[in-house]
């Protein structure tokens, strides 16, 4: 089966579930105009999200990794009215955006955008005392992907769901940058081994390259 197949499959999957919206379509449109290449999640795994957020009947949710609001409105939408949404970004520019983007989806009061290093940003939220939170997605900058998940875990609780993307690819893409492929490799060694969760890897094919996704409990 070639790309053309998974294209046409994941066409078909969003077209059948009514995937798109005026909302998540100008939060795709903004990253089009922008010119800047397009590394956020599909339209369904954006949906997969929403639903394993309902799930979890999550209330409080991290995300690392905002890019411009697209995976943040489907997490965002599975939230309770009293239910919030903290998500870190690097770029201040993309922030920018994605705050545009959550205001022209109406869930700015349920979604907090806090900009800079999640390597710093993340022991503040411990320090704070914001978790444990319910679920958390890590979707940022993959050499530090192990150290993301270690202080992921200091704002968990038993049965938090992690799911991290991008974790298969950059395994076997001889195009990846070294720093890349091992901070990948290192992340999902440690959620094997790891008895804090219980955790298994989804591969993924669609729109975007064949893929795969983390998905693991905290025990």
């Amino acid at each position: 089966m070639n790309d053309k197949y998974f294209i046409k499959a994941e066409n078909y999957i969003s077209e059948l579930f009514h995937l798109t919206d005026p909302v998540l379509a100008a939060t795709l449109q903004s990253v089009q105009d922008a010119g800047i290449h397009d590394i956020g999640v599909s339209p369904s795994q954006g949906k997969l999200l929403q639903l394993l957020a309902r799930l979890c009947g999550a209330k409080k949710i991290l995300e690392m990794g905002t890019f411009f609001g697209y995976s943040g409105i489907w997490l965002a939408r599975a939230l309770p009215a009293d239910g919030q949404l903290i998500t870190l970004e690097y770029d201040p520019q993309n922030a920018a955006f994605a705050e545009k983007n959550f205001a022209n989806a109406g869930l700015q009061n349920k979604i907090q955008i806090r900009t800079g290093n999640a390597l710093e940003l993340l022991p503040q939220l411990e320090a704070e005392g914001v978790g444990p939170f319910d679920m958390i997605f890590i979707d940022a900058d993959k050499p530090p992907y192990a150290e993301y998940f270690r202080l992921a875990l200091h704002l968990s609780r038993p049965g938090t769901l992690i799911i991290a993307d991008n974790v298969v690819r950059h395994v076997f893409d001889p195009a990846t940058p070294e720093d890349k492929k091992n901070g990948v490799l290192r992340f999902n060694q440690l959620i094997a081994a790891s008895d804090a969760v219980s955790a298994v890897i989804l591969q993924t094919v669609g729109i975007k390259e064949p893929d795969g996704m983390a998905i693991a409990i905290v025990n």
